[in-house]
């Protein structure tokens, strides 16, 4: 393990190696951000962003809590998007698991945790909304693999009933949002292909925040019609 002196020894050499190949990099590094994406993940220590997406400083904004939750009255991850959407418009939203999570796994087990167990109680609401799907899994492993991905599909969701995804997707067609999950014995990422569009038009009769009419009220016309037309409207 790197120990607490050889820390500042790497960083300095980060610098010399940085700025030997790109005079500019830190002048860069300075300038006001302008990341294209947020990445909310876990806290898990393996799980670093830049490194698993590999992209520089300044290209992405990130959030990391544990077992990657987006939870209404987090006031830190609601910050965060705010921030993200509002602010450094970013264009796209990605939440990330990764199989092998502890905080999934820990909800998987009647066991009390003390102060965890609010924060694990709604991977439990995951397993309760997909429980059908989940006991049907026989093998353990191949269950909590899946409660993962759920746990991601949902966070997704979540944040695509926040105000200021649904506005400002309503006004500039973005951000859009990703779900994935990080493999932790292949290190590549998995696409979980979630239909943004489709979620955003299924929830907005209930969820809608964006002060427009909510997708969904012309029957003959397909989700991707509908955002079309409401974003031309307002651009009117």
């Amino acid at each position: 393990m790197t120990t607490y002196d050889e820390i500042f020894e790497n960083n300095r050499q980060w610098v010399a190696t940085s700025t030997g190949t790109n005079a500019d990099f830190l002048r860069h590094l300075a300038a006001d951000q302008k990341p294209d994406y947020l990445y909310i993940g876990c806290s898990d220590s393996r799980v670093t962003a830049e490194d698993l997406m590999g992209v520089a400083p300044g290209e992405v904004f990130v959030h990391r809590n544990v077992a990657n939750l987006v939870i209404n009255i987090d006031l830190n991850a609601m910050s965060v998007i705010e921030y993200a959407v509002g602010h450094l418009g970013v264009k796209h939203i990605v939440v990330c698991g990764h199989y092998g999570c502890g905080g999934v796994k820990a909800a998987m087990q009647s066991k009390d945790l003390g102060i965890m167990n609010p924060w694990l109680r709604n991977i439990r609401d995951v397993y309760r909304l997909h429980q059908a799907e989940l006991d049907a899994i026989a093998d353990v492993d191949a269950r909590y693999d899946r409660l993962v991905e759920l746990n991601v599909q949902e966070q997704c969701v979540n944040v695509i009933k926040t105000a200021v995804v649904q506005q400002s997707y309503l006004k500039n067609g973005y951000p859009t949002v990703h779900g994935w999950v990080f493999d932790l014995k292949t290190g590549l990422l998995k696409d979980l292909k979630l239909n943004f569009v489709e979620i955003l038009h299924n929830i907005q009769e209930i969820y809608n925040l964006s002060n427009e009419p909510f997708f969904g009220l012309n029957k003959q016309s397909s989700p991707a019609e509908e955002i079309s037309s409401a974003k031309t409207e307002v651009q009117r």
